[in-house]
C-alpha cells in the first residue's frame, strides 16, 4: 500500500523491444529526502528516471505512485502536472525557441486548466526567480540550450525546476559535464529550492562527487537493473575508495 506523502516503485520492471533493463526495483522517496542512485554503466540508472517520468520508449511494468496516485496511468504531462519534474543529463538544443519563450509555455502547461498568465506577470515570475538564482536576465533572450556550456545548460534546468514548483525531483546525471565551481553552484541552488520548496530528490550519479555537496539521507546501489545494496552517505565514500567491483560482489552474496 502507498504512503499519501511519497514517490514509490514495488517491483518496478522496465524493458526496451522486449530486452529487460530494471528487474523489480522498489524505493520509496518522502518529501524534503535526498536520495542517490549510483552504479556502473548499464544498471539502469537513467532508465529508471525515465521510467519515472512516463518516457514511451519504455514499456513499464509493476507499480509506481505519487502521493498515493498510480503513476504508470498517468502520461508525461499528467505527470509533470501531478508534481514530477526531470532534469535530463544531456538538454536537447532547441534553435529558433528563446528560454523565456519556452519557460512561459511550461509554467503555463503546468498551470492547467488555470487560464495562461500573461507575458508581463511571467517576467516579472521569471526574473524573481532568476535573481534568487543569480542568472543573468539576458539568458532569457537566447535560444533554448544552443551553444549553452554544460553549466549553463543545468543551471536553465534549475531555474524551470525552481518555476514549476514540483514535488519530487529526478536528478538525471545532473553532475555531467560540470566543472568543480558549477557543481558547487548547481548543488547548492538545488539545496535552497529542496529547503523552500520540500520537494524529495532522486540523483543519479557514477560519482560521489556531487554527494559531498547534496549529503543524500540514503544511498543506493542499482547493479543489472536491481537494487543490491542501500545505506547512508558513508556507502559512497566506499564506493569512492573501493569502486563498484567490491560492493556488487558483497551484494550478490
Amino acid at each position: 500500500m502507498a504512503w499519501k506523502n511519497e514517490l514509490a516503485t514495488r517491483n518496478l520492471r522496465t524493458s526496451v523491444g522486449g530486452k529487460p533493463i530494471l528487474r523489480g526495483v522498489s524505493l520509496s522517496i518522502r518529501p524534503g529526502e535526498i536520495h542517490a542512485v549510483m552504479g556502473p554503466n548499464g544498471s539502469g540508472k537513467s532508465t529508471l528516471c525515465h521510467a519515472l517520468a512516463g518516457d514511451p520508449n519504455f514499456k513499464t511494468e509493476g507499480t509506481a505512485s505519487l502521493d498515493g496516485k498510480d503513476l504508470l496511468g498517468m502520461d508525461i504531462s499528467e505527470r509533470s502536472r501531478a508534481g514530477l519534474f526531470l532534469s535530463y543529463q544531456t538538454p536537447p538544443a532547441v534553435p529558433g525557441v528563446s528560454v523565456a519563450n519556452y519557460l512561459r509555455t511550461i509554467y503555463n502547461a503546468a498551470r492547467a486548466p488555470k487560464p495562461p498568465i500573461s507575458i508581463a506577470e511571467f517576467e516579472r515570475v521569471v526574473k524573481k526567480e532568476m535573481g534568487a538564482l543569480r542568472m543573468d536576465e539576458a539568458f532569457l533572450d537566447r535560444y533554448l540550450n544552443e551553444g549553452f556550456s554544460g553549466g549553463e545548460k543545468k543551471r536553465c534546468e534549475t531555474l524551470q525546476m525552481a518555476l514549476l514548483q514540483p514535488k519530487y525531483v529526478l536528478l538525471d546525471e545532473i553532475d555531467s559535464g560540470l566543472d568543480v565551481d558549477a557543481l558547487r553552484i548547481i548543488s547548492h541552488d538545488i539545496l535552497r529550492l529542496r529547503k523552500e520548496r520540500g520537494f524529495g530528490v532522486m540523483v543519479v550519479t557514477h560519482y560521489a562527487r556531487i554527494l559531498k555537496f547534496l549529503k543524500p539521507d540514503f544511498v543506493h546501489v542499482l547493479h543489472m537493473g536491481k537494487l543490491i545494496r542501500s545505506g547512508n552517505a558513508a556507502l559512497a565514500a566506499r564506493i569512492e575508495r573501493e569502486g563498484y567491483d567490491k560492493i556488487i560482489g558483497d551484494g550478490s552474496r
